[in-house]
């Protein structure tokens, strides 16, 4: 048991360091009209590897062969290391060493010389306007920025995703599935979670952002709304044919219809796109670090919850915290589609002399 505590915490530390480089990454590496889309891509494989796991799972559950399950870990974990490994340095990292050629080198790889030329010129110019360091973060101007990251980040997780990721079998046990039913199942709403994404992938840079965020609270306030509401007002199912059960399993499938589709890469493309560039690293580290204590958060509550207080107050709960990210996104959130990183934090220093 120790070992596996240990090695989990080494695995939580290595998860959590992916889950601030990659999203950074991949945005300032894309060209500008297609920056949502490759985004978008690290919460596709996110998706994949969480239907793998399932998958896996539920081939191997009947032998409890866990050392198997975690063992077969190791592929895609190499696969990305040894990929990484050739992978050049971001340019906008590149220019801040003074390294131009080297920059220039890697932006020419997916633009023109003309395109590649003027977004040096860009990341030079907002390089001199800055100061940069960690006491950058409590700047003024950088404060609407940070909140939004922030706040974007924690909704993504106590809006209830990873209720419906970790406890997706165990929600639809006690909505009259049997074990091996329930793991089929939650099977399927991996494969949606998958589809959904691919869908997001094509859109997030034809609707924009916020119009994507939003309409994604909508769909998921109505699926956790319709969950509570019947959860109290229907009988307790005794099998999957009851329409409290039925109820249950399409709710659930809206949901991640909804937050696969807009929340689940939307919120990975809008938080290094709203940062400034020297506290990228140091305001995504703060928001990232926030977002899996939210995490931790809801993940160990749901089941306490779910035991006291019963599945309909709970989701109810969900559908109040969604109503809240949705005035959030409204008021907070501004669009970010088709401009580049320079553009976006120009604005906001602009916007920071004029209030």
């Amino acid at each position: 048991m120790g070992v596996l505590v240990l090695f989990r915490v080494v695995l939580g530390l290595a998860v959590g360091a992916a889950a601030l480089i990659v999203p950074l990454y991949l945005s300032e590496v894309a060209p500008t009209e297609i920056r949502g889309a490759v985004s978008s891509l690290n919460q596709l494989m996110i998706t994949v590897g969480i239907l793998t796991a399932f998958i896996v799972n539920a081939i191997l559950a009947s032998s409890e062969a866990w050392r198997t399950m975690l063992g077969l870990a190791f592929v895609p974990s190499f696969v990305l290391l040894v990929g990484m490994y050739f992978m050049p340095e971001t340019p906008r990292w590149l220019v801040s060493r003074n390294r131009d050629d080297d920059a220039r080198r890697v932006l020419l790889r997916t633009r023109s010389e003309e395109d590649a030329e003027r977004e040096i010129r860009q990341i030079r110019e907002v390089e001199s306007q800055e100061e940069g360091g960690l006491r950058e973060l409590s700047a003024s101007w950088v404060r609407p920025a940070l909140i939004v990251a922030i706040g974007l980040a924690v909704f993504q997780q106590i809006i209830g995703i990873n209720t419906i990721i970790y406890y997706a079998p165990t929600t639809l046990t006690q909505a009259g599935y049997g074990n091996a039913a329930a793991i089929y199942a939650n099977l399927v709403i991996g494969a949606i979670n998958v589809a959904m994404t691919i869908v997001a992938i094509r859109l997030v840079d034809r609707a924009g952002r916020k119009p994507l965020l939003l309409i994604g609270l909508v769909g998921m306030v109505a699926s956790l709304v319709v969950l509570g509401v019947s959860s109290l007002l229907l009988p307790q199912p005794s099998s999957p044919t009851d329409p409290a059960a039925i109820i249950t399993l399409l709710c659930l499938a809206g949901f991640i219809i909804s937050f696969a589709s807009t929340w689940g890469p939307t919120v990975w493309v809008v938080l290094p796109e709203i940062l400034p560039l020297r506290v990228r690293g140091a305001a995504m580290g703060l928001a990232i670090f926030l977002h899996w204590i939210a995490n931790f958060i809801v993940s160990q509550t749901f089941p306490i919850l779910l035991e006291s207080i019963g599945p309909g107050p709970v989701f109810l709960g969900y559908a109040a915290i969604g109503v809240a990210a949705f005035f959030f996104v409204r008021s907070l959130v501004t669009e970010t589609k088709g401009r580049s990183l320079e553009q976006i934090e120009a604005d906001l220093q602009e916007r920071s002399l004029t209030a």
